[in-house]
């Protein structure tokens, strides 16, 4: 992912631009970003759920062939769902519909993994009652499964075309991020560290009032921006009686203010929880002392000659090479089926005669522009939807961006849509924009 999506265009010693521009860039971006989130935040995570649940449940993993299923169809099937965080732009239709069905496969192995790690509970959820570890395991492994339904779900065009641009998509990162990843990460520390320091920890309680403060504040972060995003989304397409669009851009930001602010009373709980953590952690260290080596014994182990054939996946396991070159060569596949024929096939990005490159004022602007971060708030990317072509203008085509390294498409509309603003206030206007945003 890193190699592909760093081939750059050096224009001095400490600077560069994208190699890949406009539609390609887009498509490389978001194959980047989306399974950056699939193959940092979400694969490893489900191998310490795999090692420390069972663990900590004293139970075996479900099962173990189910496991194989969701590990080789995650790699598989993730790397093809990029696309679908582009729906209805400028990228070439199939690319879109291609997103579109892979991300729907993706409920299968995401929710078979789920299920294997709530089954591994069996016979186990009284401890649940008991233990905060395990129930910052069994919240974790809800939220994976909401998450990789929500997914699936904002890859529908009808659904996206609600979502897309709005604090939706915020609230359903912070679901994985906040509930997935931080959840995990705090179940594993509660167990690891007792036993590093070979004490026990030193107050259930606080543990348990951070496993409900951080619940809490999930829900209480989520919610308000699931809410705002929804309200914000239909106000931008809401006309009145005479056919005109019924809200200026600000008034629906302003409208969702108060969900921010509920939003940060969520994220507040969410942190004091974790410093909770911390105080009790600390603790748990200053009443132990570090085991450096753990002693075992064990009896010699005896060359056995299997009853039968083993399982090749185990032949498979006991090689990290050939696990390694095999998962690169499963990976690889949807990427380069995706990205090739956009480089390749002019058809995808025809060209318009008006476009013409940037004059080097334009580029220095378009560098001002990334530098102050305007490409964090505002989009350059009109949908053909007839709100954003009554608001914005003429809805974006993919000739238009064969100059653009990098793509400024954007994710969030926190402002406008300035694909069409350029002449349409004065010079002295953009001056006083970028000394006062506000």
């Amino acid at each position: 992912l890193h190699i592909v999506n760093s081939f750059e265009i050096p224009v001095s010693w400490f600077k560069s631009y994208s190699w890949y521009a406009g539609v390609q860039d887009a498509l490389v971006q978001w194959w980047y970003g989306h399974n950056a989130v699939a193959f940092f935040l979400t694969t490893p995570i489900l191998g310490l759920m795999y090692y420390f649940l069972p663990k900590a449940a004293n139970r075996p993993v479900y099962s173990y062939r189910l496991s194989i299923i969701h590990f080789w169809s995650l790699i598989f099937i993730y790397i093809w769902a990029g696309p679908h965080h582009l729906l209805y732009t400028a990228l070439p239709y199939w690319a879109q519909s291609l997103g579109t069905v892979f991300s729907i496969m993706l409920i299968a192995p995401s929710w078979g993994g789920m299920l294997n790690g709530l089954f591994t509970l069996r016979g186990a959820w009284d401890k649940v009652r008991e233990e905060p570890v395990l129930k910052f395991f069994v919240v974790a492994v809800t939220c994976y499964g909401m998450a990789t339904f929500e997914g699936p779900l904002l890859s529908l065009k009808n659904v996206s075309a609600i979502a897309h641009y709005t604090d939706w998509i915020v609230a359903h990162v912070h679901i994985g991020g906040l509930g997935w990843n931080g959840f995990m990460a705090f179940g594993m520390l509660y167990w690891m560290i007792p036993k590093m320091w070979g004490t026990t920890l030193y107050s259930k309680k606080l543990a348990n009032n951070h496993f409900w403060l951080g619940t809490l504040g999930i829900i209480i972060y989520a919610v308000p921006l699931y809410w705002a995003g929804f309200t914000q989304a239909q106000m931008w397409k809401t006309f009145t009686e005479e056919g005109q669009l019924k809200f200026q851009f600000l008034e629906t930001v302003t409208h969702i203010i108060p969900m921010y602010i509920t939003r940060s009373v969520g994220g507040s709980l969410y942190l004091v929880g974790a410093l909770m953590m911390v105080y009790n952690l600390s603790k748990t260290i200053s009443k132990g002392s570090f085991i450096a080596n753990e002693l075992v014994e064990a009896a010699p182990l005896v060359k056995e000659v299997p009853a039968q054939r083993e399982h090749w996946h185990r032949w498979v396991e006991r090689r990290p090479m050939t696990l390694l070159v095999l998962s690169l060569i499963v990976v690889a596949i949807g990427g380069a089926l995706e990205m090739v024929p956009t480089f390749l096939i002019k058809s995808n990005v025809p060209t318009i005669s008006s476009v013409k490159p940037y004059t080097p004022l334009e580029l220095h602007g378009r560098d001002i522009y990334v530098r102050e971060g305007c490409n964090t708030c505002h989009s350059q990317m009109i949908r053909p939807f007839r709100d954003e072509v009554a608001r914005y203008g003429e809805y974006s085509k993919a000739g238009e961006f064969v100059y653009d390294h990098p793509f400024q498409w954007g994710s969030k509309r926190t402002g406008p849509d300035l694909a069409r603003l350029g002449g349409k206030y004065p010079d002295s206007w953009h001056y006083n924009h970028m000394m006062d945003p506000r």
